[in-house]
């Protein structure tokens, strides 16, 4: 920190109570009242460097009165004793903190150079100009003390001069800092030091790019305003930095405290007044700041009851960048007096935004900022990377759907349409995988077990059995509150799956055989041999149908054991072992079929009967196909 002394003289200005006099052999022949604070004081060394007690003491002696009051004089009793002190010659110094509350008082006392010369303003701003307004730091607690002297400090334009050295200084290259950690700010792993040296020589410790955010966020909003607009207006400094420095203030000025005060129902003027002030400053650039940074302003406008414009401007920025969210940015609490754990309906107006941009703005969100640099590319490769990126970008918000409405299916008073309307926001083709929406599903199921028949078939009409990994089927398979139907849609889909396996593990021989000889014949009698084996599979997978009940443990047994690689005819080939470990038999869904009506079309859980979209009708043709393809088989392996 820098300072300067003035004066020769030693301090013999002594204090008792609220009384400050000077302790001298001459008697003092004058009394300054500066608040509830009386200082005795002599005339002569005060008139000759102060013009306005010139005038003052003048109106005075005409009254009789040795008494002056000059209670508004700005910095109050320290700002009136310095400057007392320097017309007195004695000793004071002057630094970061007391040096605009001097300069103010002297400007009150009119303490120009027209009076003395070498009065106290000139020393003043002299030290000011040459050190304070060079110094990072000295700039900073100035300016933090400007708040206290207005209108003064901004008569005296010490504030826009405050505010233009920290702008200066922070838009500088980060190689010509010389800096020093302060305040909190973690160091990163390549500041650390733990390769500063090289050679035996000492290497300088890099500076980061936002070395100055941590030492502005001491300044007070509107302070803190003024400095940032003045950064933006250099345009030497990165948007991304910007948007740091708008984060670690909003932690520092607004998280920290926002929970407490609202919940403790505290004034909450001055948190409305920092989200304002954030939200106003924010960089246009679209990634300037992070998406789980917006989605925090964004609660906090919620928490405080923002105004509708503030929170669509906001909703409206989050929508364009959305996939970098995290599932836990999108739990933001619901309302007081809602029954409901979270805003469910601020999530769904973020999701919709994001699609009408992703569907209104085409390709421009891939278009380089950088005018200078041009890019060509021909036709395929352009819808190539716009494909890549878009693909991407679907995979990452499915990834955030399905996580959300996993935590949000633990409110027990969460409406089925509003589920249901999250899971639908995502592009179908976004999941390749439905694990993570059967957990969300099954999640609800669990936490709402008195849903309807038509509830139930509406909820799994969301997942698509097809895309579920076997451990998913597996899970599936033996879960209580799932609809049957669901159920064996599940178990036919894990069929073809390791029929189609199986087939892929055939030896080239074998599936030679089964080929058609040119001349028209086939090999040998691999004909009659498949179709036999086929009859005696059918057989005795139908001789299991059974009920629903032991349907459903059969089948997550066969899954298991065909996922454990175990069990299996002792007869039958390696192959055909293989194939027909885990299968849904064909007969046994038509038995099942057949068979709802009489059992009323429930399982053990109470579950829906009624069809799945697109599922049903299907079963029941593959059954109806497998029937008569077995009948021909049969008939002609007859004739043969």
């Amino acid at each position: 920190m820098k300072y300067m002394k003035l004066g020769s003289k030693p301090d013999v200005f002594q204090t008792e109570g609220n009384i400050r006099f000077v302790a001298t052999e001459l008697a003092t022949d004058i009394v300054i009242t500066v608040g509830d604070v009386k200082f005795y004081l002599h005339k002569f060394p005060l008139l000759s460097k102060s013009s306005r007690l010139q005038t003052l003491v003048a109106s005075t002696n005409d009254e009789g009165n040795d008494e002056v009051d000059i209670s508004d004089i700005p910095g109050g009793p320290s700002g009136f004793e310095i400057c007392a002190k320097f017309c007195y010659g004695m000793t004071v110094t002057l630094n970061a903190y007391n040096v605009l509350a001097a300069r103010c008082a002297a400007e009150f006392l009119e303490m120009f150079e027209t009076i003395d010369k070498g009065n106290l303003i000139y020393k003043i701003d002299v030290f000011l100009s040459a050190s304070i307004f060079r110094t990072w730091k000295d700039s900073i607690i100035v300016l933090q003390t400007t708040k206290s002297l207005l209108p003064w400090s901004e008569n005296l334009k010490v504030i826009n001069h405050c505010v233009d050295s920290i702008a200066s200084k922070a838009s500088i290259d980060p190689s010509e800092v010389e800096w020093s950690y302060t305040y909190n700010r973690k160091k990163l792993p390549s500041e650390s030091g733990s390769d500063s040296h090289w050679n035996g020589v000492r290497k300088q410790p890099m500076v980061p790019r936002d070395w100055w955010v941590e030492d502005i966020c001491d300044l007070e909003m509107g302070l803190y305003k003024k400095v940032i607009l003045a950064i933006k207006a250099k345009g030497r400094i990165a948007a991304e930095v910007v948007g740091e420095a708008l984060r670690a203030y909003a932690y520092r000025r607004l998280f920290s405290s926002l929970d407490n005060a609202v919940n403790n129902g505290l004034d909450c003027t001055r948190h409305c007044a920092a989200l304002e002030t954030i939200i106003s400053l924010l960089p246009a650039e679209r990634g300037s700041v992070s998406c789980g940074f917006l989605l925090k302003l964004l609660r906090a406008a919620c928490l405080l009851g923002s105004d509708e414009t503030l929170r669509g401007d906001l909703v409206r920025r989050i929508g364009s960048q959305l996939d970098g969210a995290s599932v836990s940015d999108l739990l933001i609490p619901a309302s007081s007096g809602e029954n409901a754990m979270y805003n469910v309906d601020l999530v769904l107006a973020i999701l919709e935004e994001f699609m009408a941009q992703r569907h209104g703005g085409g390709d421009e969100e891939l278009q380089d900022d950088d005018d200078e640099e041009e890019v060509t590319m021909d036709g395929e490769n352009h819808r190539h990377l716009v494909s890549s990126v878009s693909g991407d970008s679907d995979l990452a918000l499915a990834r955030l759907i399905d996580g959300y409405l996993a935590e949000i299916a633990k409110d027990p008073s969460l409406p089925l349409p509003k589920f249901i309307a999250i899971a639908e926001t995502a592009p179908l083709a976004a999941r390749p995988t439905h694990d993570a929406l059967y957990r969300a599903i099954d999640m609800y199921l669990k936490e709402h077990p008195g849903l309807s028949k038509s509830e139930k078939k509406r909820l799994c009409a969301l997942m698509d059995c097809k895309k579920l990994s076997a451990e998913a089927s597996a899970h599936a398979v033996q879960n209580e509150r799932l609809p049957l139907r669901v159920v064996v849609q599940v178990l036919f889909f894990e069929q073809l799956r390791q029929s189609s396996a199986a087939a892929a593990e055939l030896p080239s021989s074998a599936l030679r055989s089964l080929l058609p000889r040119e001349s028209g014949n086939s090999y040998g009698s691999s004909r009659s041999a498949a179709t036999t084996a086929t009859t005696a599979e059918d057989d005795q997978w139908g001789t299991g149908a059974g009920d629903a009940g032991s349907f459903r443990s059969a089948g997550g047994g066969a899954m298991a054991t065909n996922k454990s690689g175990g069990g299996g005819d002792g007869g039958s080939s390696k192959n055909g072992g293989k194939a027909g470990k885990g299968m849904m038999p064909r007969k046994m869904l038509s038995k099942l079929w057949s068979g709802k009506a009489s059992s009323g079309g429930e399982h053990s859980g109470g579950s829906d009967t009624s069809e799945s979209p697109g599922s049903a009708a299907h079963l029941d043709a593959m059954a109806a196909g497998d029937a008569k393809s077995t009948h021909s088989r049969s008939t002609r392996h007859s004739v043969s």
